[in-house]
């Protein structure tokens, strides 16, 4: 993927009774695949396939629960449009039934540490991986999260990531980071990583941004989940400036605006950093 011009824009598809902002919305196959094609036709480059919440607190799904919710949508999708799919899952066997179904990209939010075999399966199949840093899992994540300096901490534990990914065999080239906003970080530690999003740039390799509806924003605005669209513009226009080639969203049409007119401004006034 190219990324000359404004980020790309990763239209989120939760499969799920229980993500934090859309569960239970599009939970059977005939909805999910509805809404992925609707996020498409908004404008999204990418469509990301869940089908396990990892908000703070939830327990784990079983293999073949997480396969029997994904897998016919992935299929759906395919055979219905050729936008790029990314499966997210921590799962060896879901990513690799996903990428037979017609997936294309890994995103694993525990950065290949969860299930041994994933990053041979990521190798194996030359597919693009997202690697994202949380502190701990989603069940113990936000119980009192500390870093002396969160901003160096996350790119350390990134740059170990990448390491860790291409000593077997994934290329660099095909590797992502993400900060991870709200997997294990305080309200200040959410708002510092994106401020200074930049820092991840020496990293050499995509940085992808999640920060759509996240609590955080609700924290800041006094808003519930469905009302925090307004401060997830501001976060995705502002992730322009700070240099982010991917941002990962609910609502693709209202984001898609706000980051080609960031861009637009940026590129009058000398484009991005």
């Amino acid at each position: 993927m190219e990324f000359a011009g404004p980020p790309k824009v990763m239209g989120i598809v939760n499969v799920t009774p229980d993500s934090f902002s859309d569960g239970g919305r599009f939970f059977g196959t005939g909805e999910a695949v509805e809404r992925a094609l609707q996020l498409v036709e908004e404008g999204a480059d990418i469509i990301d396939v869940g089908g396990e919440s990892t908000r703070p607190g939830s327990a784990p799904v079983a293999e073949g629960e997480e396969l029997r919710r994904i897998i016919p949508v992935i299929e759906g999708l395919r055979n219905r449009s050729g936008v790029p799919i990314s499966i997210d899952t921590t799962k060896s066997a879901v990513a690799r039934s996903a990428l037979a179904a017609g997936a294309d990209i890994i995103n694993d939010v525990s950065a290949l540490r969860s299930d041994a075999t994933m990053a041979p399966v990521a190798a194996e199949a030359g597919c693009p991986v997202v690697l994202m840093h949380m502190l701990g899992s989603p069940r113990t994540m936000q119980r009192d999260p500390q870093y002396d300096d969160v901003v160096a901490e996350v790119k350390a534990f990134l740059s170990e990531a990448i390491d860790r990914a291409v000593s077997v065999g994934i290329e660099r080239s095909q590797l992502a980071v993400d900060p991870g906003i709200g997997f294990g970080k305080t309200v200040a530690h959410n708002l510092r990583l994106i401020n200074e999003l930049g820092a991840l740039k020496t990293l050499g390799v995509p940085v992808v941004l999640g920060a759509s509806r996240k609590s955080f924003i609700g924290k800041v605005l006094d808003v519930e989940a469905d009302d925090r669209i307004e401060g997830t513009l501001a976060v995705s226009a502002l992730a322009v400036k700070t240099g982010a080639e991917i941002i990962r969203v609910h609502d693709v049409r209202a984001n898609r605006r706000a980051i080609e007119l960031a861009y637009a401004v940026l590129s009058a006034a000398g484009g991005p950093n």
